[in-house]
């Protein structure tokens, strides 16, 4: 079934329609990874966006049980190259068409990906639409133009769990930890219960009542989707946690935004955001360069904070945007990128013992 890609700019892309059929609007952007479609579709970081993969075969080794890093796809579309006509792999349990048409997402092959994000990467990440159901560009262009843009919308609130959750770890003991799920991902909290911590998942608009009367050891920001300037109730909520100022807080991605927000700095939208496995990230404490896994369209500006609180810790050695920073006073740090990889390196995955470390610490 032939299958168009309308971008805001009135570039069209024809292709084939796989997966769903139907329209769906949303951001175009590109991921750099070898690997991890099935992470890629359960990142609930992806909502709102339409996720175009640069490497050329996608589908090969199918979809399997361990690999989902939610429960539901979120992205609004998926656009690849050439989909494999074969999965093979001994944990595949579905292929990636199955996959797809059973979670309702739309996806469109064959096109030239890599004029796709050439484009994308000149003229910066815009709105879209994917459809197989119009295939008049004219109509398509004034629908993608009418679709909403992600600046100013709060995607937090439809990713985020409706109630609180435990996750024990593997001995059953260990320091609570709360996650204000922003969009969480499994890895993240695999990664916490690996550590020895005993979890407990909130939903984003938990109260700093509710979360105190956890009796937390610490608390984890977590990833999520969309702009961080409009999830205002979470702002105020990590703002109060500052001022009681003895719970150690780790953040990542979006979970990095909202603090730096609460610290208050200001954040930017990325000319066409960070999204793959292999992004160079220094560590300013020890010169250290790691390969890490990002996925975020926004940042926080580097600028906009007050240098005699917080210390810059890691910058992205691609654009020196701002990857990671600590709190001077305060058992406080966040990192931009993503320590648990999931797929990708694992360079980074002992900040979660530091973190662990730092909750430990503060019980004493």
């Amino acid at each position: 079934m032939k299958a168009l890609l309308a971008l805001e700019d009135g570039r069209i892309f024809e292709g084939i329609s796989f997966g769903a059929s139907g329209e769906r609007a949303g951001e175009v952007v590109f991921n750099t990874g070898m690997t991890g479609y099935q992470e890629v579709l359960t990142d609930p970081s992806y909502k709102g966006q339409i996720v175009a993969m640069t490497y050329p075969l996608i589908g090969n080794y199918g979809i399997n049980e361990r690999d989902s890093e939610s429960r539901s796809v979120w992205l609004e579309g998926f656009v690849v190259r050439e989909l494999s006509g074969i999965a093979s792999n001994w944990q595949s349990r579905e292929d990636l068409v199955s996959y797809m048409h059973r979670h309702h997402v739309v996806g469109i092959q064959g096109i030239d990906t890599r004029a796709l994000t050439m484009h994308i990467r000149t003229t910066g990440a815009m709105k879209a639409v994917i459809s197989t159901i119009d295939h008049d560009p004219q109509t398509l262009l004034k629908k993608v133009r009418n679709s909403p843009d992600l600046e100013g919308r709060d995607l937090v609130s439809g990713v985020t769990c409706q109630e609180s959750y435990d996750l024990l770890s593997k001995d059953g003991t260990g320091p609570k930890v709360i996650v204000l799920d922003f969009g969480v991902k499994t890895s993240i909290l695999n990664q916490l219960r690996h550590a020895g911590c005993h979890v407990t998942v909130v939903p984003a608009d938990t109260t700093i009542d509710e979360i105190l009367g956890f009796k937390p050891a610490g608390v984890m920001l977590s990833n999520g989707p969309g702009d961080p300037a409009a999830v205002t109730y979470a702002i105020d909520t990590i703002r109060a946690l500052l001022e009681i100022g003895s719970i150690p807080l780790f953040g990542v991605c979006l979970g990095q935004q909202l603090l730096g927000l609460a610290l208050g700095g200001k954040t930017f939208k990325l000319k066409f955001g960070h999204h793959g496995s292999n992004h160079p990230v220094k560590d300013m404490q020890t010169g250290k360069v790691y390969i890490t896994v990002q996925n975020h369209g926004f940042c926080v500006d580097i600028d906009s904070l007050d240098r005699s609180i917080v210390d810059v810790t890691h910058v992205n050695l691609n654009d020196r945007t701002l990857e990671g920073i600590r709190h001077k006073k305060l058992p406080v740090f966040s990192v931009q990128f993503h320590p648990e990889a999931g797929p990708g390196p694992h360079d980074a995955r002992h900040l979660f013992g530091r973190f662990v470390e730092m909750v430990k610490n503060s019980r004493n």
